[in-house]
C-alpha cells in the first residue's frame, strides 16, 4: 500500500450479528489531511473509527495505519499506535469528574514522559486553538454542547 497516504481501508466488511454495517467499504487517507466523517445514524461511521483503532477487526478486509496492517497487530501493537491518533466521537467522552484542563492534559500524562511545564504550555495553546482559553477550569457539566465539542477536539489533538 503506498507509503503516501497514513490510513488505508481496503474491502472492509462489518457486521454486528445480522445487521450487516460495513460492506466492501475501502477508503484512503493522506498523509497531513483531515477528514470527516459525515453519515445518518447508523451507517457504520463510528464502526469505521472503531476498526482504524482497533478497538473491532473487521470480518473481512484490511486496516492499515501508518504502513501498519491493524488488523494483524497484537494489543500491545494496537496501544502503541493509538499513542499516535486521536480520535472524537459524537459524545465527546470528556471525563465527568476533572478539569477541562486536565482532560486536555491526560493524554500528554499517560503516554508521554514530557514535564509538567511543557504539558502546561501545550494544554493552554490547545485550548487557545479551539477557542476556549478562559475555560481551562471548568468542569465538563459547565460546558456547552458545542464547547464540550472543541475540548474533545483539543484533546484528540493533544499529541499533535
Amino acid at each position: 500500500m503506498a507509503d503516501e497516504n497514513i490510513i488505508e481501508v481496503e474491502d472492509i466488511h462489518f457486521a454486528y450479528g445480522d445487521n450487516q454495517v460495513l460492506s466492501g467499504l475501502s477508503l484512503r487517507v493522506p498523509r497531513g489531511k483531515v477528514v470527516a466523517i459525515l453519515g445518518v445514524s447508523g451507517s457504520g461511521k463510528s464502526t469505521l473509527l472503531k476498526l482504524i483503532g482497533g478497538q473491532i477487526r473487521p470480518q473481512r478486509g484490511t486496516v492499515q495505519v501508518n504502513g501498519e496492517i491493524v488488523n494483524e497487530l497484537d494489543n500491545e501493537g494496537i496501544y502503541a499506535l493509538r499513542r499516535e491518533m486521536g480520535m472524537m466521537f459524537q459524545a465527546g467522552g470528556l471525563f465527568s469528574d476533572i478539569s477541562v484542563y486536565e482532560n486536555i492534559a491526560f493524554p500528554m500524562r499517560e503516554l508521554t514522559d514530557l514535564p509538567d511545564e511543557l504539558i502546561h504550555r501545550m494544554v493552554l495553546m490547545k485550548l487557545q486553538a479551539v477557542g476556549l482559553r478562559g475555560a481551562s477550569t471548568l468542569m465538563p457539566n459547565e460546558l456547552s454542547g458545542g464547547m464540550a465539542r472543541r475540548v474533545a477536539l483539543a484533546r484528540a489533538i493533544a499529541l499533535d
